[in-house]
């Protein structure tokens, strides 16, 4: 396909309207996207006939999976750091732009989210989940860290729940995400067309989603409240997993389960994520866009990245062999320095 059609920005009735258009890469961002996306939001923001911003994804698979890693990290393997970092600067500015966007932003969501979808969405006004939702924030088992506005996100989530997600990467369906606030609306899939028609039509977007919403029915994670937010409310990774390696003694099979999904990850991704989570409370958003581009800037310079990659999309083996192999073999200084300034080369956002 070409690159002109892999993002669709129109004018629909009363809405600026957005199509992620790469339904056979899970609509996964590409530069071209971002700026184009970025153009666009820009212009209906000072648009008075735009009195509404609504994001979808093509096909019937995802709505986002991701931005476009294995061509990032071919960038970084032929020694082009600096193209994949302008990849990174501009997707964070996006994610800034959205989350101060001046008009109601609805996201409909009724697929895969994940990644740099999550940037195009969570951040918006307005997240509508449909049947097919499902949300994740996957990074550090490929040897990266949660971006794209994760760092302050993800502590703002009800309890410990962010540090849950940063840390093992679970999958999160559609009443999970109502309960924990990643999802505004839950709306069935079979009246997403009906909403979309409404929001073009200028109906006032609470009124249009309300009109369609529905209770997602219970959420599962409640049941494992407590145990999250007693485990990951530990004061380092490896605390964490003695207080799941106890629950697990103890019979939780949950506790077991994501102890031994914690250990399948980059020991430096699990620290990195850990110490986002425990920063990003009292960051701003802008602070913390900041803090994510330098640690990108340093990932890029990694080993771990470029192995979780190949492992996972390339090579597809499951068996990345990361460096250090585990937590204890991580020097602190070496995670420190991965949130330290970058001097003139700071991100910087309007």
């Amino acid at each position: 396909m070409d690159e002109s059609t892999d993002i669709l920005c129109e004018r629909r009735g009363a809405a600026g309207y957005v199509t992620l258009n790469r339904p056979r890469a899970l609509n996964a961002l590409n530069l071209g996207m971002v700026r184009e996306m970025t153009r666009a939001l820009e212009a209906w923001a000072a648009d008075p006939a735009v009195t509404r911003v609504i994001v979808t994804g093509a096909g019937d698979k995802a709505f986002c999976a991701g931005g476009d890693i294995r061509h990032l990290t071919e960038f970084g393997r032929a020694g082009r750091k600096a193209e994949a970092l302008a990849f990174w600067q501009e997707e964070y500015r996006l994610n800034a732009l959205i989350k101060r966007y001046p008009k109601p932003y609805v996201s409909l969501i009724d697929g895969i989210v994940m990644g740099g979808g999550v940037g195009v969405s969570l951040h918006g006004s307005h997240r509508v989940a449909g049947d097919r939702y499902l949300f994740a924030m996957p990074e550090v088992g490929i040897g990266f860290f949660p971006d794209v506005g994760a760092t302050y996100a993800l502590p703002r989530l009800p309890g410990r729940t962010g540090m849950y997600v940063a840390l093992t990467g679970e999958r999160i369906r559609r009443a999970d995400a109502v309960m924990l606030g990643l999802a505004t609306h839950a709306v069935d899939g079979a009246r997403m067309e009906e909403v979309r028609e409404a929001l073009v039509e200028g109906v006032p977007v609470d009124r249009a989603l309300s009109a369609a919403a529905v209770n997602p029915g219970p959420a599962p994670l409640s049941a494992h409240r407590d145990l999250i937010d007693a485990c990951f409310s530990a004061e380092s990774v490896p605390a964490v997993l003695r207080r799941l390696d106890e629950a697990a003694g103890k019979g939780s099979d949950f506790a077991s389960s994501l102890a031994a999904t914690i250990r399948s990850k980059s020991p430096t991704s699990l620290l990195i994520a850990f110490e986002q989570v425990r920063r990003g409370g009292s960051l701003d958003f802008a602070e913390a866009m900041r803090t994510e581009y330098r640690i990108v800037s340093r990932i890029v310079e990694g080993h771990d990245f470029y192995e979780g990659v190949r492992a996972t999309l390339i090579d597809k083996d499951g068996k990345p062999r990361w460096r250090p192999a585990s937590l204890d073999e991580v020097d602190p200084a070496a995670v420190e320095a991965y949130f330290a300034s970058l001097g003139p080369d700071e991100l910087e956002i309007a």
